[in-house]
């Protein structure tokens, strides 16, 4: 089977107009394709079409609603971002302070604090990779001071303490390490309870899905009308304010449900307020957008997590 023709801008807007696509400014609609691409633009229109074998919209359909969806989209995924990195920051922070004050400075590269030893390894491997490709000057300087040359590589005669390597972990290397931890240990219910959670696996549960998320946002992935693969898992007993009606099968798929769960985890920590005002603050500038293919259903701002203070 042979691949498609490249069409240009033109082509795209006619195809388009073909399909049943309102496009009232022609000129607008030319200066966004030059700047998103046709094929980026489909995960906003999907819902669109009327008949998707034949890609017919619905009467009504206009492109200026794609536009609208696109930036909308754009601009909630720098509000999680900004969210998700206070979260790191702060579970980076606990797993450093909690652990080593109980076992050390050196407490990651002990594999009798962790569950799954093969893991253990590999997520040293990762810890090591992402410290020593980084052009930090305190990571250049940890070089100078502590490393050899061999073969053209820099090879470490100590290895940092957590406190200093933990700062280029990535959110989903940190993740992976605190679900591997021991579950009988202290430190990882102590950090769970700061993030206003009773177990340790439902801390597991959330930061999984909340770092399939960033993933997501970091490449600039849709979130618009998006599944999450990694969801969180419902938890009993909160410490916090949490979602006071369950959500249904469907609705704990879409984003809103990680979405809150981010929420619950900076109210816990104190961050909470400037994300949910952002939040909120977004929908009301763009009423005319169908929230609900991102799981904000009806009454969703009445949960009393989402009201405002």
């Amino acid at each position: 089977m042979a691949n498609k023709e490249s069409r240009s801008i033109k082509e795209q807007i006619e195809l388009l107009k073909k399909r049943g696509m309102t496009i009232n400014d022609e000129e607008f609609a030319r200066e966004q394709l030059r700047n998103i691409s046709y094929y980026r633009l489909k995960g906003y229109w999907w819902d669109m079409q009327e008949d998707r074998e034949r890609h017919v919209f619905q009467d009504g359909s206009r492109f200026e609603d794609v536009i609208a969806r696109y930036s909308f989209d754009k601009e909630l995924r720098l509000i999680l971002f900004d969210a998700i990195e206070t979260i790191e920051i702060a579970l980076r922070t606990k797993m450093i302070y909690h652990l080593s004050q109980s076992y050390g400075g050196l407490y990651y590269t002990d594999d009798s604090l962790f569950v799954d030893k093969t893991l253990h390894q590999q997520h040293l491997k990762d810890l090591m990779n992402e410290f020593m490709r980084s052009s930090e000057v305190f990571v250049k300087e940890y070089k100078r001071k502590y490393g050899e040359w061999e073969d053209g590589r820099c090879v470490l005669k100590q290895q940092p303490d957590v406190w200093v390597i933990f700062e280029l972990a990535t959110f989903g290397t940190l993740s992976k390490i605190y679900k591997n931890l021991n579950h009988q240990l202290p430190e990882k219910a102590r950090i769970a309870n700061e993030f206003g959670l009773n177990l340790h696996n439902e801390l597991s549960s959330w930061l999984e899905a909340i770092s399939y998320l960033r993933n997501s946002v970091a490449h600039h992935s849709r979130i618009w009308g998006r599944n999450i693969v990694k969801r969180p898992m419902n938890i009993k007993n909160p410490k916090g304010i949490w979602l006071r009606n369950p959500l249904q099968e469907a609705a704990q798929k879409k984003p809103y449900f990680v979405i809150t769960a981010m929420l619950y985890l900076c109210e816990a920590i104190g961050a909470g307020n400037s994300y949910k005002k952002k939040v909120i603050a977004l929908v009301k500038e763009h009423p005319q957008i169908p929230i609900y293919r991102l799981g904000f259903l009806n009454k969703w701002d009445e949960e009393p997590i989402w009201k405002e203070k």
